[in-house]
């Protein structure tokens, strides 16, 4: 029945990605405007003066990444907006300074390591970014071994620690359709294809992860 209803809403999800790209001629995620007056009042604590040098790592570390980064283009695009609506959420000091940590770690992963080695996926609902965002990242590590992780982002105001689920498993080529997650000790069903990633588990709690992922390349 899964993989029925992801052929339905396969051209979906693929046409949905496809038109946006169109109409992005060039795939460029807007730097923290604080210096103009008509800021949004909900950058006002993201602008204030104690988070300048933070603002400043951050946007120059946006600009190099989108021109070293070998990762794709739209997949920073993508997940930096991701970011940006997770940080509006942040209630207090503390809640932002993490999150503008968390944005530059991500960017010097994208900078600084290969990523032609590994598959960026986020989860797709009704041919947009889930609500709810979920990424995985498939890394070829070696020739035989292959290292599944990935992140359910939950509230930003959490604790750390409680700011994502975790995923982790570690394959072979050949097994890579089934996996044991580490973490929880799920089992999950992945059928690869070509744009697509189509994840099931018949486990009872571990459904979080359970969906069809696109493919960023």
């Amino acid at each position: 029945m899964l993989l029925k209803n992801v052929s339905n809403s396969m051209k979906t999800i693929v046409s949905g990605f496809f038109l946006s790209a169109l109409g992005t001629i060039t795939l460029h995620a807007q730097p923290l405007q604080c210096e103009s007056k008509n800021s949004p009042q909900y950058l006002a604590q993201i602008c204030s003066e104690k988070f300048k040098d933070l603002r400043k790592e951050l946007n120059e570390l946006q600009h190099t990444s989108y021109l070293v980064t070998d990762a794709p283009l739209r997949l920073l695009a993508d997940t930096h907006q991701l970011w940006f609506n997770r940080m509006q959420q942040c209630k207090n000091s503390a809640c932002y300074k993490q999150q503008l940590n968390l944005r530059i770690e991500d960017l010097n992963f994208y900078t600084s390591m290969n990523q032609s080695l590994t598959q960026h996926y986020l989860k797709f609902e009704h041919g947009q970014i889930a609500q709810q965002p979920i990424q995985l990242k498939v890394h070829q590590l070696t020739k035989d071994r292959i290292k599944i992780e990935g992140f359910a982002y939950r509230n930003p105001n959490n604790r750390l620690e409680s700011q994502a689920i975790p995923l982790l498993a570690y394959t072979t080529p050949d097994q890579k359709n089934e996996i044991l997650d580490n973490e929880h000790d799920c089992k999950y069903q992945l059928n690869f294809q070509k744009a697509l990633l189509v994840v099931n588990t018949t486990q009872s709690g571990c459904e979080r992860f359970k969906g069809v992922y696109r493919l960023y390349d």
